[in-house]
């Protein structure tokens, strides 16, 4: 019972990143819950990252991972830009952007994000994050925004058109597996 819940509770996590508010009313947020073998597969990956990186807190968010019920994975996509033109991405138009995100990813960067990215979908993603982790809350689900959790998904090529994303791993228990972990 309480694993059908939590996937509920993840349902509703998506549906509020889903109408969470977006700039100029554009959605380009791309949303995925992993339960089952894809949430093992996920902590799968994000292990086998960690020990090819040497990156510790990417082994310790793996094991958080494995201990979950769920895990809501919440992607921008980058090629898209609200078309206001504003340089918040560090270029003078939207078009300079997309075309510097050409150039970089034709240099097959090694880096878990990709940019650049269109500031005001930043910002949209973020509010998305948010608005789903504010559900968990209302629905006393025990939750954390994982950087780790979007790269693994990435890396697995989950999310397609995202070169930015971040996941919620979820868990119904009697203490937080999320808190009060080792550095």
């Amino acid at each position: 019972m309480t694993l059908r819940a939590v996937e509920l509770v993840a349902e509703l996590m998506a549906l509020s990143a889903r109408t969470a508010p977006k700039g100029r009313g554009q959605d380009s947020i791309v949303i995925r819950v992993a339960t089952g073998k894809e949430l093992e597969e996920l902590s799968g990956e994000l292990r086998r990252l960690g020990e090819a990186r040497g990156i510790k807190f990417f082994l310790r968010d793996a094991g958080n991972l494995e201990k979950s019920d769920a895990c809501l994975l919440i992607g921008c996509r980058a090629a898209d830009s609200a078309g206001l033109d504003c340089g918040g991405c560090g270029y003078a138009t939207c078009n300079e952007m997309r075309q510097a995100q050409e150039r970089f990813l034709a240099e097959k960067p090694k880096m878990p994000f990709h940019g650049p990215n269109c500031a005001i979908k930043m910002a949209d993603l973020g509010i998305a994050l948010g608005s789903a982790a504010k559900t968990a809350s209302l629905h006393n689900v025990d939750n954390r925004i994982m950087f780790s959790a979007g790269v693994a998904a990435l890396s697995l090529n989950w999310l397609e058109g995202c070169r930015v994303a971040y996941g919620l791993p979820l868990k119904a228990s009697g203490k937080s597996i999320y808190f009060d972990r080792p550095a």
